[in-house]
């Protein structure tokens, strides 16, 4: 007994096959998350540029109000009005995949005839607009 007792003293590391067994459960549990994360950020993205374009056209719908027309383009609104401050940024206008958000000054979409803006998402073929009541 005591010598048992003495060997389990001086055994202070795991052995090969216990750290590959924890290692192997490591990457089954990261080769799941991964996809999750990924869907996660993608879905962000798009929640991102949903509220965006509702932002964006909010603004132009303004400019709209205050000059008695929507403005030509967005970049229209990046540049100082009266009081020598701009309605945007620059950098707002771009949506999260890096391209430009699309505008048309009397929508489609509405039937009021307001300023619409919207995003072609990831792949370039699925709007997300400001018409939307929900993201997509």
């Amino acid at each position: 007994m005591l010598m048992r007792d003495r060997r389990a003293q001086l055994r202070g590391g795991f052995t090969l096959m216990e750290l590959l067994v924890v290692v192997a459960i490591l990457v089954v549990l990261a080769g799941a998350a991964v996809p999750i994360y990924t869907r996660y950020l993608e879905n962000s993205k798009k929640d991102r540029a949903w509220q965006d374009t509702k932002t964006l056209a909010n603004v132009a719908d303004t400019y709209k109000m205050r000059h008695g027309s929507p403005p030509a383009s967005l970049q229209e609104l990046t540049v100082p009005d009266d009081s020598g401050v701009p309605y945007l940024e620059t950098q707002s206008l771009t949506d999260p995949w890096g391209r430009e958000y699309l505008y048309e000054a009397q929508g489609s979409h509405n039937t009021i005839g307001k300023p619409e803006v919207y995003s072609l998402g990831r792949n370039g073929n699925t709007q997300i607009g400001s018409w939307m009541p929900t993201p997509p």
